[in-house]
């Protein structure tokens, strides 16, 4: 596919997906402006890309943030997405999903804009078809704890297709799959970084209810490979962007432990409520359009981001 993005904006651009994004980007030859208000996001997390002329940075949360000059592509990535901060903050939550995107909205469509949502595999709540395809219209309860999240990006979708409907914005949804590699904080709860930091610290792993639920890892890359892919279709979506190989959770455990070189046990503790049983992509929509498929696999990814972990425990100076 051609490129044809000159300046793109990537709302929650300091956070794990977005500084990943950002950098690819740059890597194009396309000019960033990176918006992130760092309630989530990490100023240190886009350190190594502010030497580069083509990249600015604006502390401003999404919903106010003022960008100016030509915008061409807006990447809207803003959200909470580790449960320890949106049960935390439920409503900042649901008004990131709601007036942070009605904003970035705005502005694509002020600007004649390609505008991409990255949505999530929550959407599908916890699933009663599998593997999960983008007509599939879910099972999630609207007043669960979880339901902040998830209702935050259905409201998300529904807002973006009406852009689209309505006032002919240039919109695709994407919904990602449990993304994960380097530069994921090691605090912030979800599952890869957290076994990489018990595995690393000696710790007991430890692995929600019984450890048969499954869940789909997607390592960083790829996924920003099938977003940028997306941004450049013409493809509206909602598309699948994860990995279909699907690994129970205490699998991924034990793969954790062997990578990292750890003789921690695996402790089991109470599940999460809503927590999903089964969560698999089918990703046919996106090997047909875009021609994108995740080719990192399971054992590569987590050598890659165990390595990082370990790199960043080094004591400095």
């Amino acid at each position: 596919m051609s490129w044809p993005f000159a300046r793109a904006v990537v709302t929650g651009g300091a956070g794990f997906l977005g500084a990943h994004l950002c950098e690819h980007l740059l890597a194009r030859g396309t000019a960033v402006v990176c918006v992130d208000d760092l309630s989530t996001g990490r100023a240190s997390a886009v350190d190594r890309l502010r030497q580069n002329p083509a990249f600015s940075f604006v502390r401003q949360d999404v919903s106010t943030a003022a960008v100016s000059g030509e915008v061409d592509l807006v990447l809207h990535l803003a959200s909470p997405a580790a449960p320890s901060y949106y049960l935390r903050h439920p409503v900042a939550t649901l008004r990131t999903g709601a007036e942070g995107t009605r904003a970035a909205l705005a502005l694509a469509q002020s600007r004649a804009a390609r505008f991409v949502l990255t949505s999530t595999s929550e959407v599908y709540g916890d699933p009663q078809q599998h593997p999960q395809p983008e007509h599939y219209r879910g099972n999630v309860d609207p007043v669960g704890p979880r339901s902040v999240y998830d209702e935050a990006k259905r409201y998300a979708e529904a807002l973006t297709a009406a852009h689209q409907r309505h006032h002919g914005v240039n919109t695709a949804i994407a919904r990602l799959f449990n993304t994960y590699g380097p530069g994921m904080p090691a605090d912030d709860g979800r599952m890869v970084p957290t076994f990489a930091r018990q595995a690393l610290d000696g710790v007991p792993l430890t692995v929600e209810g019984h450890g048969r639920n499954t869940r789909s890892l997607c390592y960083v890359d790829d996924v920003v490979d099938g977003l940028l892919a997306l941004a450049a279709s013409e493809l509206a979506g909602p598309v699948n962007l994860g990995n279909p190989e699907e690994r129970q959770v205490r699998e991924i455990a034990e793969t954790v432990l062997q990578v990292a070189g750890s003789d921690s046990p695996i402790q089991h503790v109470e599940a999460a409520v809503d927590d999903p049983r089964r969560r698999c992509p089918d990703i046919s929509l996106a090997e047909r359009e875009l021609g994108w498929r995740p080719r990192v696999g399971l054992l590569d990814g987590l050598q890659r981001t165990i390595a990082w972990y370990r790199q960043q425990r080094l004591p400095t100076g």
